[in-house]
């Protein structure tokens, strides 16, 4: 049996300044857009991954039980400075933990993204399937 996560679900206040925020932040490619329960879903990849967005106000204040949810780069400096020339406020710099960088990214609807790199030559051997 093999099992992945397919993909995050969020509910999004304002469709389009999602979508536009995960296109021009991380090069999110739109590649599912329907209507479907009786609102627009747009599912985007980003890398391997993909979220889906549903068109409705989110239904909780906060971020619920989810604290975040991560996106690897390999060029995380490159990625911070596209945010901060998107107009994102980020409150820390990154945090270097030897093989791992990491820097938590506010994005619309209150959801908090941890984008982070991994320096695969410097990974202990045990932790490098976890990055594949």
């Amino acid at each position: 049996m093999n099992n992945h996560i397919h993909h995050v679900h969020i509910f999004a206040s304002d469709l389009n300044r999602s979508i536009k925020f995960y296109e021009d932040s991380f090069d999110g490619k739109i590649v599912l857009d329907m209507e479907l329960a009786g609102a627009r879903n747009v599912f985007m990849k980003i890398g391997k991954g993909r979220i889906h967005f549903y068109d409705q106000l989110p239904r909780f204040s906060g971020r619920g039980s989810i604290h975040h949810f991560g996106i690897q780069t390999d060029d995380i400096e490159g990625v911070i400075k596209k945010l901060r020339s998107n107009g994102v406020v980020l409150k820390k710099n990154i945090t270097d933990a030897g093989f791992w960088k990491y820097i938590m990214v506010p994005a619309p609807d209150n959801i908090l993204i941890e984008l982070f790199e991994v320096d695969k030559k410097q990974i202990p051997s045990e932790f490098i399937n976890y990055f594949e």
